[in-house]
Parts: structure tokens; sequence; C-alpha cells
């Protein structure tokens, strides 16, 4: 069955706007039973130990863990399917088309890390959040530029997507690099023997979705056992889907596994880790953990290093003439997609809890506190200023 490019993308971008919105919705229920009666239900409902025993072998963990390894191990997975297909075939195949979206996702994430070392240099145990404000959640941005209407080109979309995998991308190098804990040897040989069967499936063409579920998932135990992050274990697997068949070019097992998995995702997997992980009891909050450093860093990182980074690095390679901008945008509505840039609720808030879950210091609040409002203010701001470039107001 051929899948057009053209519908494909536009069933992607309507997938993620309302996925947007059903995560603010996720988002606002946790904060308000976090701020009730409820909270202890609440609690109790994440710290609930979940156990799989297979004979001696066993894996103990916290619900609020179980989401936030397994559950977005297949966010991961996605990520994986969709960068896939895009450098197959997609905008990153065009090296033309890369350039300025690649700059802008670099600066967008060098800038906001800078900003949050700086407020926090002097603390060993702060300075490990310092990739949190370096990410952008595509779902929540593109939600907001559905808010605007017909009236947004498809250039911004394809431009803001495009720059939010590049910040995926490295988002996913950071955590295999800066956030792995004790290393197991054998449990990476176990990963490591995996990939060669996934080569194997993938140069024989085998499309049937049961051999690589069953493949991944032992990759994912190993990976969880081994120190490095889980949900990376979901990139690799993607990397292993065939993008076409050989009985048949117009089928594609990786855009049918991405499009299945899309509603999964945008309607399932990503609510249920906005309410485990939104959750902020605002009676404990005082001006001092406003002030604080962690706070403060993210905060600046995502409302000013985002849209400052994004842009001026965008800018300077524009005057350079080594690209130019797309067509359908102008000099203000790119500013607005740097502002909507600075929304990194989902990835910001998944980097804090690798950073602070194991410091032995309560600064998860900080960091929750700092997201929220750093991306509030990013989305209400890119939102005003697309809304005046694009002429929402105007007949």
């Amino acid at each position: 069955m051929q899948v057009s490019s053209n519908s494909f993308i536009k069933s992607f971008l309507r997938l993620e706007s309302a996925g947007g919105i059903l995560l603010f919705i996720a988002a606002v229920i946790a904060i308000i039973l976090a701020n009730s009666s409820f909270d202890i239900y609440y609690q109790l409902f994440l710290t609930t130990s979940v156990e799989i025993h297979v004979g001696s072998f066993k894996i103990v963990k916290p619900l609020l863990l179980w989401i936030n390894d397994g559950l977005m191990a297949v966010f991961f997975f996605l990520i994986g399917l969709e960068l896939k297909r895009e450098l197959v075939e997609g905008e990153l195949s065009d090296k033309k088309k890369i350039i300025l979206p690649g700059v802008g996702a670099i600066g967008g994430m060098a800038i906001p890390a800078l900003i949050y070392l700086y407020f926090n240099y002097d603390d060993p145990s702060a300075v490990k959040g310092w990739a949190i404000p370096a990410a952008t959640d595509i779902a929540f941005a593109l939600g907001v530029l559905k808010l605007l209407g017909p009236r947004v080109p498809a250039s911004i979309k394809i431009f803001l997507t495009s720059l939010a995998i590049f910040d995926d991308i490295g988002a996913i190098l950071i955590i295999a690099f800066f956030y792995t804990s004790k290393i197991s040897l054998v449990a990476l040989i176990v990963v490591g023997l995996c990939i060669p069967v996934l080569a194997y499936m993938n140069h024989r063409n085998v499309i049937a979705r049961s051999p690589y579920i069953l493949i991944g998932i032992i990759m994912w135990v190993a990976t969880l056992k081994s120190g490095v992050h889980a949900t990376l274990a979901g990139v690799v697997l993607a990397m292993f889907i065939p993008i076409r068949c050989k009985s048949d070019p117009d089928d594609s097992p990786l855009k049918s596994l991405e499009q299945d998995l899309h509603s999964i995702v945008a309607f399932f997997v990503l609510p249920v880790f906005a309410f485990a992980n939104a959750g902020i009891n605002f009676s404990g909050v005082t001006l001092e953990q406003l002030f604080h450093g962690v706070s403060m860093g993210i905060i600046l990182g995502l409302f000013l290093g985002k849209q400052i980074g994004v842009f001026c690095f965008c800018w300077l390679l524009v005057k350079l003439k080594v690209t130019c901008l797309p067509r359908g945008m102008n000099w203000l509505s790119l500013y607005g997609v740097a502002a909507l840039c600075g929304i990194g609720f989902t990835m910001s808030l998944f980097i804090g809890s690798l950073a602070f879950e194991e410091t032995g210091k309560n600064l998860l609040l900080d960091e929750r506190l700092g997201i929220l409002l750093g991306s509030l203010a990013s989305g209400l701001l890119g939102y005003a200023i697309l809304r005046v470039s694009l002429g929402v107001n105007k007949g």
C-alpha cells in the first residue's frame, strides 16, 4: 500500500498537534492532583513497585521509572524511525535544506546550556542539569502552531520539525555520553550480539514486526542492565527497520510502523509521561527555590537561550550567504519559531530526571518549576510573535 509523502506529512502534523493538547491536559491534571488532597494517592501511584521475575532474573522498579525507562523507549523508538525516514528520503536527505535547521539546533542547544552553567557552575550537583534547557518539545510546539490556524505556511512547520529532529539527535547523544551509570560489560555484550542479528534481518528484508520486537525487548533489558540508558535501545532498533519492502516497492514497513506508533505515542505514551512527571506541589515552593540557580538557569535557558541561539545562528548563516530563509518565512516568523523552541517540556523533564535522580539532593522541584515556567513563557511569546508575523487578525 503506497503512502504519499504529502498525506503522510499532514497526518503526522495533525497527530502531533492533537497530542500536544492532550499532553498539556495531562500535565495540568498532574499539577491539580499534586496540589490537592489527592496528592498522597498520586505519589502512591508513582512509587508503586512493579516487578518482573523470570527464574532468578528480575527487574524491580517503581512505576515512575517503568514509565521513564520503558514507555519512553517506545517514544525514542518512534524518534529513531522518524530520523531514519528523514535521512533516507525526507527533508534531511537534502543537504541544502538541513543546513539552516541543523545550525539553528546547534545554537539552540549551546546557548541555553551556557546560560544554565553560568548560574550553576559552582554547584557540582546542579551542574549535572546543564542539558535540561537544551531540548525542544515538538508536540507542544506544533500544538501552538495549530492554534494559529491554516495561515501557518508548510515551510514553517517543516523547518520547526527538522530543527526539532536535530534537537532530538543532540539529546540522544547527550544521554548516551553524559547520563550513564556504572557500565556492565556482560550486559553490553548482549546488546552487541543483538545488533548483528538485527542487521541480518534487515539485510534479508524481514518485514514481519514480531522478530524485531523480540530482539528489541532483549536489547532493551540488556541496555537497562548495562548502565547505558535503556531508552537508547529504541533508537538503535529503529535503525534496522526496513524502509522499503523488496517484493513491493510501494510498501514501507518503516512508514507503516511509524504511522501506527504515532497515535500510541501521541495519545498514550507522552500524556502518561507528562502525568507522571509534571506534578509539582506548589505549597512547598518558595522565592528561594524560584530564584535558585537550577530554576533560573532553566527558565532563562529555555526562554532566552533558545530564541537567541536559534535565531542568531540562523541569522549569521543567512547573512554569510551560506543558505537562505525557507520560502514563506521572514525574520519575524523565524524569531517566533525560535521562541517556540523554548518549549522543552517532555525531553527537558526526561533529562532532568536522569540528571537529578541520583544526586542525593532534592533538585527535582527546582528543575520542574523551571521547565514549566520557561516553557510557558516561550510558548506565549512564540504564539504572539507568529500571530503578528502571519497577520492572523487581518482579513
